[in-house]
Formats: C-alpha cells, structure tokens, sequence
C-alpha cells in the first residue's frame, strides 16, 4: 500500500490557501494539505521544533510561496537544498511572481519546478490536477526517512 500523500504548502495568503485546498480536493488528489504561514514555521515544521514537534509527517512534496513574512521562500529553499535530512523533498515553487530573476533563482537553489499561481479557480484545479499526476503518478519519489 502506497504511503498517504503529504503536500506541504508554506504561504502567508489565506484565500491562496483555501483555494489551493479546495482545487485539491477538486482534482481528486488522495492527500493530506498542511499549511505554514512564513519560512520559520516551514523549517520548523520540518525539523520538528516549537508547536510542530509532536506532529511533522514528513512531507511527499512542499509548495512554497516566494513572498513570506519573517523568512521568505528564497531563504527557506536554500536552507531546505543545503540540509541533507530534507533536500531530497521535491519543492514546487507556487507564487505569484512570474519574474525571470525569480525563476533563474529558484532552480539554482535547487527548486524542482516553478509554477505561476493561476488568476483563476478553473485554471488552478487544472495546475492541481497536473502536479498531482506528475508529482504522484509518474515520478518515482525517494521511499520516506526521517
């Protein structure tokens, strides 16, 4: 039996959230969507310290927000590539920004893809759709550790 899918989103926006999770549930994804607001809570998540110690799941994939308070997705990327407990999670970048610097950026610090946040509800439910079969239908995933 296959392990439940474990989607871990970091980012700040509400509504991208509920839509995210309602675009989930709409593309038939079997999965679990934890959230975490900014950068600290993410790698706090990850190497469950603070309110997450009892209850970090090991994620199958992170969709990260570039735009965060307090750490942004930059910072978090970089330290998430750099750490060998946690560099094999796939990270998807998920952000509104459709700059080049940013997008250089992100695979240079090791992102696995960079996805522009759809404007609209269909759009994401397709984007939704197409991860969930890249991400958990055709790519081979490490087995989980950790």
């Amino acid at each position: 039996m296959k392990d439940p899918i474990v989607i871990l989103m970091a980012d700040d926006d509400d509504d991208d959230y509920l839509l995210t999770k309602k675009a989930l549930g709409e593309s038939k994804l079997l999965n679990t969507l934890i959230r975490v607001k900014d950068g600290e809570e993410l790698l706090d998540y990850l190497h469950g310290r603070g309110r997450f110690v009892k209850h970090a799941v090991r994620p199958s994939v992170i969709l990260l927000d570039l735009n965060m308070p307090r750490k942004d997705g930059r910072e978090s990327l970089k330290e998430i590539k750099s750490d060998p407990s946690l560099n094999d999670i796939p990270v998807v970048i998920f952000t509104t920004s459709k700059a080049e610097e940013d997008i250089i950026r992100s695979y240079r610090l090791g992102g696995n893809s960079f996805i522009t946040k759809p404007v609209t509800f269909r759009k994401l439910i397709t984007v939704m759709k197409t991860l969930g079969k890249y991400w958990f239908e055709i790519v081979e995933l490490p087995a989980r550790h950790g």
